[in-house]
């Protein structure tokens, strides 16, 4: 259960990283050879392609008054790997006032005793996101 609990405590912080447009420290959360992929961006892999996706792409669609919340993780430990889904909502405030639900199928890695994202994918599966 700690280390439930510690990966929720990665993944919510990760949020709330997101949410004040701290691009850096939401980096800090990958693994050296993580993976991210975004809707329709193309598979990044490494911290150097996911910072490209954090500056160019994040951080010209979100803004600090958009607010973004994490929730209903069912999340799996076997040793030092994990593999967790979570529903993501993002609330949009400009240019017009709008929501995007989707799911975060995340993996997990253990680095020095720390939890961090090996694999996080974003998809809008459902009508309307």
């Amino acid at each position: 259960l700690e280390d439930i609990e510690a990966i929720k405590q990665l993944h919510i912080n990760y949020v709330y990283l997101l949410c004040n447009l701290q691009w850096e420290d939401m980096l800090e959360c990958f693994a050296e050879d993580a993976t991210l992929e975004l809707l329709d961006q193309g598979v990044c892999k490494g911290k150097k392609e996911i910072s490209g996706i954090f500056y160019n792409v994040l951080a010209k669609m979100i803004k600090r008054t958009d607010g973004h919340f994490v929730g209903q993780p069912i999340i799996s430990v076997k040793g030092d790997r994990a593999k967790g889904h979570w529903i993501l909502y993002l609330f949009f405030a400009e240019p017009e006032v709008k929501w995007l639900q989707g799911r975060q199928d995340c993996e997990y890695v253990r680095v020095g005793g720390e939890w961090k994202f090996s694999s996080v994918k974003f998809t809008a599966p459902w009508p309307g996101a």
